[in-house]
């Protein structure tokens, strides 16, 4: 310890504060998502409102929970829900009141295909929901690194077969379009592109199909990445009835997001699953810290206060009266205004501190 205790810090000239912002890239393939546990690592619940994925079988202790799955149909809807019909109404004004907001009367405003949510548009009623857990997403989903690819070949397959044909949706504008009108942050818009195989979308074009909100950690995907081009979807034509599982009324057909209204979330959730070849993202994590200058100036800290810096009354580290006086610093401590100590920082080693030498240690905290 030093001969003075405390040294102030000007907040001006001696503190610094630093934003960092760390990235870690998130995989996972399909087999994660189903068959790998054979659908052990897929939790059910009795409300029947959504689905959650684990990365292993959920009744393990080692098991972390990834994403939720579940369906939302507005009540501006065109399609008539013949399936748990409150329930998709309920889950989509939850979402869409948190992640839109509501507008000047006071009512839920509606998902906006476009962005534009003032100026009209193609809404988005028919819509699943991916809300990622923040084990993954952390503080925020990297822009225009989410990628979700889907097999679309229309004949219905347990594994490799139905991923003949894909689409990738991706968040294209990334950090250079993105929006700010949302209670929950920042979001971009989702376009699904061709993946694998041929003549697949309509048009050789990307598709907005959903919204990507990214402090949220929640996609927003439109039930129309499963219809062909006559029923209001994206799909050449050819891709005519396209079926979600072995039972042919599980199917997006004609009717339009058929398996949106006509099945279970739970249904609907296990038949998407097994369509999902690829999803992947990087995630965010905010460093915030605050680094302190700790200036040592030529004339201080050259004694110890500690006892053993004596030896007999003399300096133990003077071999003769002439010589200079010196310390050797191993701790720096951070304290109030009340000279309560908050933080210590160790040195690696010990630094030897001398009438002749000044030294200025950086000291980071972290939050």
């Amino acid at each position: 310890m030093a001969e003075s205790f405390y040294k102030s810090l000007d907040i001006g000239k001696d503190v610094a504060n630093t934003r960092t912002l760390l990235h870690e890239a998130i995989p996972l393939t399909g087999t994660i998502v189903s068959g790998t546990y054979s659908d052990n690592n897929i939790k059910n619940y009795a409300h029947g409102m959504f689905q959650s994925v684990y990365d292993y079988p959920y009744l393990s202790s080692s098991a972390n929970h990834i994403f939720d799955i579940t369906v939302g149909v507005g009540a501006e809807s065109s399609l008539t829900v013949a399936n748990q019909a409150s329930k998709k109404l309920n889950i989509y004004n939850q979402m869409a009141q948190v992640l839109v907001g509501y507008d000047h009367t006071g009512s839920i405003q509606r998902f906006d295909e476009d962005g534009d949510i003032i100026g009209g548009g193609t809404k988005l009623d028919n819509v699943f929901f991916m809300n990622f857990s923040r084990l993954l997403s952390k503080d925020e989903i990297k822009k225009k690194t989410f990628e979700l690819e889907l097999g679309v070949t229309p004949a219905y397959s347990q594994g490799g077969a139905v991923f003949g044909s894909r689409i990738k949706l991706t968040d294209f504008s990334g950090s250079e379009g993105y929006f700010v009108n949302s209670p929950v942050g920042e979001y971009g818009i989702l376009y699904a592109t061709q993946s694998a195989g041929t003549n697949i979308l309509a048009l050789n074009q990307r598709y907005p199909v959903g919204l990507l909100f990214y402090q949220a950690g929640v996609a927003v995907i439109s039930g129309s990445i499963f219809n062909q081009a006559s029923a209001g979807g994206i799909l050449n034509n050819l891709f005519h009835n396209v079926s979600m599982s072995s039972d042919s009324a599980a199917s997006i057909n004609d009717t339009c997001n058929a398996i949106l209204t006509g099945s279970t979330i739970d249904t609907f959730a296990n038949n998407l699953r097994t369509r999902m070849y690829n999803l992947q993202f990087n995630n965010t994590v905010e460093l915030n810290s605050s680094v302190y200058f700790c200036r040592i100036n030529h004339n201080e800290y050259n004694y110890s206060t500690n006892p053993t810096y004596l030896s007999g009354s003399k300096i133990r580290v003077k071999t003769q009266a002439s010589d200079l006086p010196v310390s050797y610093i191993t701790t720096v401590g951070l304290y109030n205004d009340n000279n309560e100590l908050l933080a210590t920082a160790k040195l690696s080693e010990p630094l030897k501190k001398s009438s002749d030498t000044e030294f200025t240690i950086r000291v980071r905290l972290d939050y």
